[in-house]
């Protein structure tokens, strides 16, 4: 009797470990699983307070779309701002800055490939935007170090920045005077923007100004957007 009193405590015990088991482990999937879908969810939205969203300002500011006081507060000002830059942008207008916003600010997010290039690069690049953007717009000059990069990573193209930029017939600029001229601050912040993520040009890998060319090639390409002078193409 004392055996079988003992056996029975014993599989209570067991049970009562598996199913803790069971459930603390079902606690970590849901867990999990809740953790990786909040990754997706918006960083700041409308109510948000913080440094955070003072950032958000500030670049919306410098970039024309935010007229109102840097005081992190995410009021109809700044959602406004958020989803007039998504519109110019292509990508969702709905006024949240979540992880693909803040990526095309500029401002982090988890896909940035900043580490992937050296400051030779960023200098480089803000070199060919300085001499192939100025008088652009920033949107327009961060566009032009976007289709750089794009090209880049297009299979069709070198696979380094010099590599892209000194391709024999890429940039007329890197044969005449504006080479050699100073770069611009400007274009320094829209390398770095750039290389942080941001696609004014919606993946453009080719850009031009019908004013000063009339390349059959490149007017032949599907313009999928207008910047200042440049249209920006496929």
């Amino acid at each position: 009797m004392t055996v079988y009193k003992t056996f029975k405590r014993f599989i209570a015990v067991f049970m009562a470990l598996v199913i803790l088991l069971l459930g603390a482990g079902a606690g970590i999937i849901v867990y999990s699983a809740r953790q990786e879908q909040s990754s997706t969810y918006a960083v700041s939205k409308y109510g948000s307070t913080g440094d955070e969203v003072k950032s958000i300002q500030r670049k919306l500011a410098s970039l024309g779309y935010y007229k109102g006081s840097i005081d992190g507060i995410y009021g109809s000002a700044t959602k406004t701002a958020v989803t007039q830059f998504q519109r110019n942008c292509g990508i969702t207008a709905d006024g949240i800055c979540g992880n693909q916003t803040l990526l095309y600010l500029g401002l982090g997010g988890s896909t940035s490939n900043s580490t992937n290039y050296t400051s030779s690069d960023v200098q480089l690049l803000a070199k060919v935007i300085s001499a192939e953007a100025r008088g652009e717009s920033y949107e327009g000059q961060v566009a032009v170090g976007a289709v750089v990069l794009n090209r880049v990573r297009h299979p069709s193209f070198p696979d380094s920045i010099s590599g892209v930029v000194y391709q024999k017939g890429a940039f007329s600029c890197v044969n005449d005077s504006n080479w050699y001229a100073d770069v611009a601050d400007s274009a320094k912040r829209a390398a770095q923007d750039a290389i942080n993520g941001w696609d004014p040009s919606g993946g453009a890998i080719y850009y031009y100004n019908p004013k000063k060319t009339n390349d059959a090639f490149i007017h032949s390409r599907q313009v999928i957007k207008v910047i200042g002078d440049h249209r920006f193409c496929i």
